[in-house]
């Protein structure tokens, strides 16, 4: 059990933080042992297809076998949702003692996987070298097994941070916590983690409590060190909505909203015309559609620009989203 002691200054400072590293460090979990996230089955098996075997050994070797993540490779947010290059130059910034402690905790009482002996060579330039080999290789991965699908993930987070949101706003920390995790008890000022490896306290002395809803998080995980600030992932909410497909485009949607004839005109303007081509191509007059013009350019959905004489009128990209849906 992991406790962390918070008082009043620690609850004051309690706060909802969406981090793209953790995600990141966490879907390594479901690639090294898919039994305990099957909603991600068809996306762990999309990103070994495309993953280098070199790569997936090493991003295996950062993970414990009992699951266990590197502190230093999990660093707590500062902001609400800080860019996965701006943690990752956290990360570079690790002390090299640090890294070699954090690596054998998580591997403890397992030897190193040979992708990390290099941490055990003399001196800090060994530690080093590896610590900006592994960054680019988190970058690599990014890029390859989240990014594309990042959008759609931190829409989910950010729907479980406004619901946690409203609980300590309507209920206090009591209902918060109660239905963060089964594993998650508060009480007289302690929060408890149960069934974790370690068993140690960590005083909140005013730092405040971090909380960040994770994707690929089965059960709640704060950090391994006691000497790490209060910082607890959870497993979202939504997760088995991520990989739902998404919803056939309804054709008449698109009329309905704006009505049949400035449909017409908005998905002509794939390419810019000016008012009286527009209206040659309808068989209606120019007056009538500089009308539907008008209440297109004062929406967004098409912008204007002058060619001599004439204005000529296209699409913007909000317009060509919402003619490509329609």
């Amino acid at each position: 059990m992991i406790s962390f002691l918070l008082d009043v200054d620690d609850l004051a400072d309690t706060r909802f933080a969406i981090s793209p590293l953790r995600e990141v460090m966490g879907s390594l979990r479901a690639l090294r042992a898919p039994a305990l996230f099957p909603l991600h089955t068809s996306w762990r098996r999309a990103v070994l297809d495309r993953l280098d075997p070199a790569d997936a050994r090493l991003l295996r070797a950062l993970v414990g076998q009992n699951l266990t993540l590197p502190d230093f490779l999990t660093p707590r947010p500062t902001t609400f949702a800080p860019a996965l290059e701006d943690q990752l130059a956290v990360v570079r910034a690790t002390p090299p003692d640090l890294v070699r402690r954090d690596l054998l905790t998580t591997h403890a009482p397992h030897p190193l996987p040979d992708a990390l002996h290099q941490i055990t060579a003399p001196g800090d330039a060994p530690v080093a070298e590896m610590l900006e080999g592994m960054c680019e290789l988190l970058f690599r991965y990014w890029e390859l097994a989240i990014r594309p699908d990042w959008s759609r993930m931190r829409l989910v987070l950010e729907a479980d941070i406004t619901h946690r949101a409203r609980q300590l706003a309507t209920g206090g920390a009591h209902l918060l916590f109660s239905d963060l995790h089964r594993n998650v008890r508060w009480r007289d000022g302690v929060l408890r983690v149960d069934q974790m490896i370690g068993r140690h306290e960590v005083d909140g002395s005013g730092r405040g409590l971090r909380l960040v809803p994770s994707l690929f998080a089965h059960k709640p995980a704060p950090p391994v060190s006691a000497d790490e600030p209060p910082m607890l992932a959870y497993p979202s909410r939504g997760a088995a909505t991520l990989w739902e497909p998404e919803p056939e485009p309804d054709t008449s949607a698109l009329t309905a909203l704006l009505g049949a004839p400035r449909t017409t005109v908005l998905r002509m303007l794939a390419e810019p015309l000016p008012t009286v081509e527009v209206a040659r191509r309808l068989g209606v007059t120019p007056s009538a559609v500089s009308q539907h013009l008008k209440v297109l350019h004062a929406t967004g959905l098409v912008t204007r620009a002058r060619d001599g004489r004439r204005v000529l009128y296209r699409r913007t990209a909000l317009g060509d989203q919402l003619a490509g849906r329609a």
